[in-house]
């Protein structure tokens, strides 16, 4: 079979069910979707976005995007092309089937406005060569209970506040509103439409994804006001002897107070029978070790890359965004896939930056993969030259680039998408 006699295109109503099956087959899940899942999916699906590659009338190929806001560094929201549920059966692999998917929809994306374009990445070696980077990382602890030198009498907040326990509806009508404050917030997360609300509360339930029912606990400040919610669900486990030995799973934390976030995590490390905590993925520089008197009690069982970002409007890109320190520089951009390469000027502060198409000699000279890797912050400049993935054109500029992109905190998406 040769790459000309696969189709790729855009997925019609009809293709769904089969678009659905190859997808749920590139995951490794069960191939069999019922008619309810998927009709449900596809009615939450913009199919002019959902691309498939056709062998015969098989679908061996999946590839969906759609549209999403990504925080920046300062708290703009620039607008994102966001990539999901990307497979290749592998009977096709290696004959172009996602770089012809990926290479249309980015160009529609440049064509709509979008800012940039980002996914989470399965696997490190794929998306570089069509200019991704990662550009938010994330830690997993695991936290061991009574070597925390928690007091496990807590019950409430030292600064007057409260927990109190929420249930499903709760979450539903008080979530939306604190998400959008603590976005605001956080560069590297992501918007929540009300679909992602009622799938990860239980309202709308896929058979591929059982639900079972968590525990939500709220932080509300000494006003009365929302500002932590925890969601977290816990398992059973009893040591020799019969002792408890039972852990805590967090799955999701977001706070927009220090205060919010460190009685949520004293509350879950609190709860009677709980030896330990999973944190989920929390950004790598998280304050939650710190809340522990003894910090070693935090073990690190997870750490790599997760949001990728891909720069499709240079100018519009680092303009939304604030820098760490004054500074103009001039930077080379090479773009393979001629969406956004070219020479550009950007004169930053830490209130903002203009930026431009120059003529000017670059100060640096760099891949769009490499600029998607800074762009949130996270990076140094000095280790990507130290790398030869950044080429200083200017003596001293890798250093000044280095103070302007750094971001005083590490960017973090607490969604996978």
């Amino acid at each position: 079979m040769s790459l000309e006699d696969l189709e790729v295109r855009t997925v019609t109503e009809a293709e769904g069910p089969g678009w659905l099956r190859a997808m749920f087959t590139g995951f490794l899940m069960s191939p069999v979707v019922g008619e309810a899942e998927a009709a449900e999916r596809l009615a939450h699906m913009d199919l002019s976005r959902t691309r498939g590659a056709f062998d015969g009338g098989r679908c061996v190929g999946t590839y969906r995007s759609f549209d999403q806001q990504l925080t920046v560094v300062g708290g703009a929201f620039v607008t994102a092309n966001a990539v999901t549920q990307v497979t290749v059966a592998p009977t096709h692999r290696r004959r172009g089937v996602l770089s012809r998917m990926i290479t249309e929809d980015l160009g529609e994306a440049k064509e709509r406005g979008d800012t940039v374009s980002t996914l989470i990445a399965a696997e490190h070696r794929i998306y570089g060569r069509y200019g991704f980077g990662p550009a938010a990382w994330l830690t997993e602890w695991e936290i061991d209970v009574p070597r925390s030198g928690l007091d496990p009498r807590w019950s409430v907040p030292a600064d007057g506040g409260r927990v109190d326990l929420a249930d499903a509806e709760d979450v539903r009508k008080l979530g939306p509103e604190l998400h959008e404050r603590f976005r605001a917030r956080q560069h590297g997360a992501v918007d929540r439409d009300a679909y992602w609300w009622n799938v990860n509360t239980g309202a709308v339930r896929l058979p591929s994804q059982p639900h079972s029912e968590p525990y939500y606990a709220v932080y509300r400040s000494p006003a009365g006001e929302a500002e932590g919610l925890l969601t977290y669900t816990a398992e059973s486990r009893w040591s020799d002897g019969n002792q408890p030995a039972n852990i805590a799973k967090v799955q999701s934390l977001i706070a927009v107070t220090t205060a919010a976030e460190r009685a949520l995590w004293e509350y879950v490390c609190s709860i009677d029978w709980i030896t330990t905590v999973r944190s989920g993925g929390r950004a790598p520089d998280d304050l939650l070790p710190l809340f522990l008197p003894d910090p070693r009690a935090a073990r690190i069982v997870t750490q790599a890359d997760f949001l990728w970002v891909r720069l499709l409007d240079v100018v519009r890109a680092l303009q939304a965004r604030t820098y760490a320190a004054s500074g103009s520089l001039v930077l080379d951009v090479h773009d393979d896939a001629g969406l956004a390469g070219g020479r550009f000027r950007l004169d930053a502060t830490p209130e903002g930056a203009w930026c431009v198409p120059t003529t000017e000699a670059a100060d640096l000279s760099l891949g769009i993969r490499e600029l998607g890797t800074l762009y949130l912050g996270d990076e140094s400049v000095l280790r990507l030259v130290a790398l030869g993935r950044i080429d200083e054109d200017s003596p001293g500029a890798a250093a000044q680039a280095d103070a302007v992109f750094r971001a005083q905190r590490r960017p973090w998406c607490p969604d996978m998408f």
